[in-house]
């Protein structure tokens, strides 16, 4: 019996704007967000997004790399991914209110499950075309690619490479990475 959930109150966009501390909303249920990220975190999303940016700079099809901006996707739902790459113009400049292509995650031990079943999904649903889940303990990562509106996995390791088939060429050298962790 799930009886709870039809009891659960339902927040949107317009109360999120109005609470203090980091949160995400999703579905209009809050979720707040897990405590200051660690050291290694911080580090893996710098460089992560360092590598990124450094490829996309001559982009002539407009293609960005963002850190912890919050993706407004409708009036119930507001995330905010470690890392987002957007092509395309980008409207405004308070929050993201379109479609990233890659998001990337870094998992913690808080953000297991909101990372790998919540998200995902969420993902999934907003056609965001590649989600990336980084495991800096295991100096692991995941990548699953969006065909046919569902995920697969299309990248599993801690070495190596990887090329997105996005408008711009852009190769993560995950080696790399993880010598200046």
């Amino acid at each position: 019996m799930e009886i709870a959930k039809d009891f659960i109150p339902r927040y949107t966009l317009e109360d999120y704007k109005h609470w203090e501390g980091d949160w995400e909303l999703i579905d209009g249920i809050p979720y707040a967000m897990a405590p200051s990220p660690v050291w290694k975190h911080q580090r893996l999303s710098l460089l992560l997004a360092k590598q990124i940016e450094e490829q996309l700079e001559n982009c002539t099809a407009k293609c960005f790399v963002c850190q912890e901006v919050d993706w407004i996707v409708n009036e119930n739902t507001v995330v905010r991914p470690d890392i987002v790459v957007v092509c395309g113009k980008v409207e405004g400049d308070e929050h993201l209110k379109k479609v990233p292509e890659v998001i990337f995650e870094i998992v913690s031990k808080a953000t297991v499950f909101k990372d790998e079943k919540v998200k995902f999904k969420l993902y999934e649903e907003e056609g965001v075309k590649y989600y990336v889940l980084v495991y800096p303990d295991r100096r692991n990562i995941k990548i699953f690619e969006l065909k046919d509106d569902k995920y697969g996995k299309v990248f599993e390791g801690g070495e190596g490479k990887f090329t997105f088939s996005l408008e711009c060429p852009l190769t993560l050298e995950f080696t790399a990475i993880w010598k200046r962790i």
